[in-house]
């Protein structure tokens, strides 16, 4: 269960993160709202999350599918290609993540 609760929270932060890009700061209202609650929706099920998962796990896990799926989406919607040393740098997040999942002793559910 907590990790069915950390893919929603990371989902709802990359739904706020690609809203916020499309609220132009905050100027443009319904971009604007999905950002602000996209982002009170993934912090709360982060919140979940901790309860049975350490939080350097939850977040590393968080932050680094987070950064892997803001890009693609970037890519696909404004246009902002990565370069290579971003797509290597995005590798090793992956990467690490994988490691932390498959070989730490320190996740816990």
């Amino acid at each position: 269960m907590p990790y069915l609760l950390l893919t929603a929270a990371i989902f709802a932060e990359v739904i706020a993160t690609s809203a916020l890009k499309a609220s132009n700061a905050f100027t443009v209202l319904l971009p604007s709202a999905v950002a602000v609650i996209g982002y009170c929706v993934s912090f709360y099920l982060l919140a979940l999350v901790l309860r049975s998962i350490p939080v350097g796990i939850a977040y590393a896990i968080w932050s680094g599918i987070g950064i892997v799926a803001v890009t693609i989406i970037a890519g696909i919607f404004y246009d902002q290609t990565p370069d290579l040393a971003a797509i290597i740098g995005m590798g090793l997040i992956i990467v690490g993540t994988v490691v932390i999942n498959l070989f730490s002793n320190t996740v816990t559910t």
